[in-house]
């Protein structure tokens, strides 16, 4: 089940991931959007730009969501999450699909999932491009599809009420917040992550909802590190340490 160039990755949860060795590899945001959604209860969710599943996995352990869906555009990444699921025997709850996510209300049907996660491509086309477009570029550069794109197709597939859950750059945030009115997605609760109480945030978390009330909620700030450089409390809880 594990290719010569792929590596299975414990999760530390009792649950793996498959991952190439040298390819795109998932990070923390991966991990803290997983968590940052989990407290919203849900029957059926989706996962965009999915790559190796591992948002869904992540929500298979810290939910009771029934199904929980993904989708990946690239064939071979799509594959590849396909068998981590059912490396942890999970093909009763988590569902990967390869396809455009801009064609996600033909594939779903639209209206059809009461929370939505997203972990986009940060970067616009051409920023920091090279000249090759490898599975890395697609899965930092909007090459596949845009950050409205993103926003658009989420408030098709999404229930009114329904959550919608990304982590982005604090740098997009003002296109995020326009996107979101945009579409009928109100922004509800906003979460800086900063590497340190010294630096700036380098990550933004935020939950919409479809069709809710004019009212966002800042939280605390996130610290990746304490004082001593060492993981801090609360995100070691984040990774059940």
């Amino acid at each position: 089940m594990i290719k010569n160039d792929e590596c299975l990755d414990d999760l530390q949860n009792g649950f793996f991931v498959i991952q190439k060795q040298n390819g795109f590899k998932f990070g923390i945001d991966a991990v803290l959007l997983a968590d940052f959604a989990k407290d919203a209860r849900s029957e059926s969710t989706l996962d965009l730009c999915t790559g190796t599943g591992i948002v869904p996995i992540l929500l298979s352990a810290k939910t009771n969501t029934k199904n929980i869906y993904g989708i990946e555009i690239q064939e071979e990444i799509a594959e590849m999450a396909q068998r981590s699921v059912k490396y942890n025997k999970l093909e009763n709850r988590v569902h990967i699909t390869c396809g455009d996510l801009k064609r996600a209300a033909d594939i779903y049907g639209k209206s059809r999932f009461d929370k939505i996660t997203c972990n986009p491509p940060y970067m616009k086309y051409g920023t920091g491009m090279r000249n090759n477009i490898d599975t890395k570029s697609l899965s930092r550069h909007e090459v596949m599809c845009t950050l409205e794109d993103v926003i658009n197709i989420s408030s098709q597939l999404i229930v009114p009420n329904g959550r919608f859950f990304m982590i982005h750059r604090p740098a997009r945030l003002a296109d995020i917040m326009c996107a979101m009115r945009k579409y009928r997605i109100e922004p509800k609760r906003l979460r800086f992550i900063h590497p340190s109480h010294e630096k700036a945030p380098n990550l933004v978390l935020i939950e919409g909802m479809k069709d809710g009330g004019e009212e966002l909620k800042l939280l605390p700030p996130l610290y990746v590190y304490d004082s001593n450089g060492k993981y801090s409390e609360e995100i070691n809880i984040i990774y059940g340490r």
